[in-house]
Parts: C-alpha cells; structure tokens; sequence
C-alpha cells in the first residue's frame, strides 16, 4: 500500500475534528474542502459510524455525490435496523422458551430508551451477553437460529450466518449479514491486562429473555469500558462518544452517584479518558464534578496524555501503524514492558487470531498484513507503517467517487 501522501493524513485530522465538533452542535456552516477532502469524509464517516446522523443534523452541500451517500447511508441503517429487529424479537422468543436470561448491548439499549430513531445509528453486528452457566445452552440457540461459531477472542465469541458473504466495502449495506457477539463478561485489555465489569452490569434478577440494563449507570459504565478499550489501539469511532454525551444528557445525580460510589470508583481508573475526551467536543455534558473525581483514580501518566488527546489520536482516522499502541495504559513499569514484550514477540494465539483476520476480513488483504512480525518490526524502525483498516476506507472511498 506504501505511504499515503501527506494530504491524507492531514485530510483525516482535519475532518475528523470538524466531524466531531459538527455533532456536538459547534458547527453549522459547511466546511470550505476541496473535492479531494469530501471523498475522504465518506471514508471518515463511515469509519467513525456516523454517516447517518450526518444526514440528519448538518445539512452542508458538499462535494459531488456527498448527500447522496449520507442518505443511502440512512436508507441502508435503517433497513438494516428492521432486520436486527426481527433476529432479536427471534433470540427473544428462543431465549425465553429455554429459560435463559440475556442482556442485550449497547446499541440495543440505547435504541430502547428512544436516544436513537430508526436509520440514526448502525450497528455492526447484535452484542448479546449472558452467564457462563448459560453460554453453552444460548450457542445452541443461536445455531438453532441459523448461526454457527466462527470466532473466538478473550471477551466474545463470534457468530455468523451460515451462507455468509462479503460485506459492502465502505459503510452501512442492508444486505451485509448479521453477527451476535455472545459474551460470557463485559471486558476489555488495558493494554495487556484484562479490566472486567461485569458485575456492574448483568441483572441481579434477570429474567428469562432479552433483558435491559439494571440502570442508567450500568449501562454508562459498559459505554466507557467499551471506549476506553477502543482508545489504545486506536479504534474509537466518533458514534461511541456520541453514545456517551447522549445518555449523560438523561443521567441524573443520583445515576453518576452511583457510578461514583466508594465501592467501585477505585475500579474505574480507566473511566477518565474516554469522558475526558467526550468532554472536549461536548463541553457541559458531564458534570465537573463526575471528571475531577475520576481523575484522581486515574494513573497520573495516562491522566496527563488523556487530558491532551484529540479524537483523531485514537480513532480508526489515525493512518499509522505505532510500535507500542497505548502503552500509556500500563499501570506500572512491569506491566509496560511486558506489554512492550508482548507486541515484539507476540504469543502463538495473537499470531493466529492476525492469520485469521489477514483471511477474513477483507480490509486486510494488504501487504501489511502478510508480513512476518520480524519484517513488521523493521518497518517500525525504518519508516512510518500505514493502518490496512484506515487506508482501506479511504481507497474505497475514492473508488466510490469515480
């Protein structure tokens, strides 16, 4: 793929920034982008989960084909929103039947409590989370459905039709499959350590079915997880802040006491980055109080860098590949180099879940991902790496235009 040229990073940045201060109600106006800039805002809205919220709340002109992507992008999110719809009124219906209880993620819940309307927010794929007694029993329920398991991670295992096909290259297609990630934990690496938070957020008394979060609070704490594990690998979208400023907008005092609560506020020392961040572009959407009490929890290290981030720092619009992603999480010097360890010789299973990802994703069919990880370190040394993810969606961007 080779180094973009200096235009595309700076595009990146640029529209990203204005993307996220757009959102946020500081701009109105349309930006003043040369034509090469609006191709790259499809890759960036794409990217950032935003297309359809864009075609709602900024009404710019832009450049050639730029409203008709946003609308398609709308059309296709909601027709895709019918079709989760009917999967988890099916996962409901087959949950309840076998007495199990399942909470349902993220957008989900969000979509429930009306934040959303139908075609604002996609969803990538049903997020779905129950107790490991019942994960076994809730497999075969969605290979009832049709699914069979096709990846397994530390937090999630995968399900996918089972005629799957090649998604849309860029964006929201109604016709893209439908995945479950099925949980047995809500958990994330910070950056090697696995951070769990469950407790604060299955049901104390479930029911069988698709249930809700027991509260505001646990639901804004699985959102901060989530972001706060997309931040070292640079993988936040610009949706998942949004996530954020949209329910702090219905919290109450007593929902961020609660959050706050002395038992479990020292266990959330990674909660200050990601509302740091949601902060900047949303600058009264989280009480003061809320951010200063959480960064007092928070490693001074991480506090300081967290404190001068910008979206495009940690977002999939950063175009680099770095040697050592978020090491700025670790919480000692221990825990730093055996992360740095790690990303210069990494484990059998990271190996093979990189392998997986180069033959199935098809974002990586790149250079970058066949090379040796000897071959990746020298790149690391002697240049300026670019992300196969991030320059993916800017080539297909630019296809798209001609």
């Amino acid at each position: 793929m080779g180094v973009p040229p200096l235009k595309i990073p700076r595009a990146l940045r640029k529209i990203t920034e204005t993307f996220a201060r757009a959102l946020a109600g500081q701009i109105d106006s349309s930006p003043s982008w040369t034509d090469f800039e609006w191709i790259v805002a499809r890759a960036v809205a794409a990217m950032h989960g935003i297309s359809p919220l864009l075609s709602n709340l900024v009404h710019w002109d832009g450049g050639p084909g730029w409203r008709q992507f946003l609308q398609h992008q709308r059309m296709h999110t909601a027709h895709r929103h019918a079709r989760m719809n009917e999967l988890l009124q099916r996962v409901d219906r087959k949950a309840t039947e076998e007495g199990i209880p399942v909470l349902a993620l993220k957008g989900t819940a969000l979509h429930a409590m009306g934040l959303y309307a139908i075609g604002d927010r996609p969803m990538a794929d049903i997020d779905l989370l129950v107790r490991p007694v019942d994960a076994k029993r809730m497999a075969t329920v969605l290979e009832l459905l049709g699914f069979r398991q096709s990846t397994v991670s530390f937090k999630e295992r995968v399900f996918t039709p089972l005629h799957a096909h090649p998604p849309d290259e860029l964006g929201e297609h109604s016709n893209n499959d439908l995945k479950i990630d099925l949980h047995e934990r809500i958990c994330e690496r910070l950056p090697l350590c696995i951070t769990d938070a469950t407790e604060d957020i299955f049901p104390s008394q479930p029911r069988a079915g698709l249930n809700g979060y027991p509260s505001k609070s646990s639901l804004m704490i699985h959102l901060l997880l989530h972001a706060a594990g997309s931040m070292p690998t640079k993988v936040l979208r610009l949706l998942q802040l949004h996530d954020i400023a949209l329910l702090s907008s219905q919290m109450s005092a007593s929902d961020w006491k609660a959050i706050l609560d002395t038992q479990s506020v020292r266990r959330l020392w990674w909660a200050f980055p990601p509302l740091k961040l949601t902060s900047r572009y949303y600058p009264s959407i989280i009480p003061g109080s809320v951010l200063s009490t959480l960064a007092s929890e928070c490693p001074l290290l991480l506090r300081n860098i967290a404190a001068g981030r910008k979206l495009f720092d940690v977002s999939y619009s950063y175009p680099w590949v770095d040697a050592f992603p978020g090491i700025e999480w670790s919480r000692s010097l221990p825990e730093a180099l055996e992360y740095a360890a790690n990303r210069l010789w990494p484990s059998a299973n990271l190996l093979a879940a990189r392998k997986h990802v180069a033959k199935s994703e098809t974002w990586a069919h790149s250079e970058w991902s066949q090379l040796s990880q000897s071959r990746r370190v020298l790149r690391w040394i002697a240049s300026r790496p670019t992300r196969p993810v991030t320059m993916h969606a800017v080539f297909a961007a630019i296809a798209q235009a001609s």
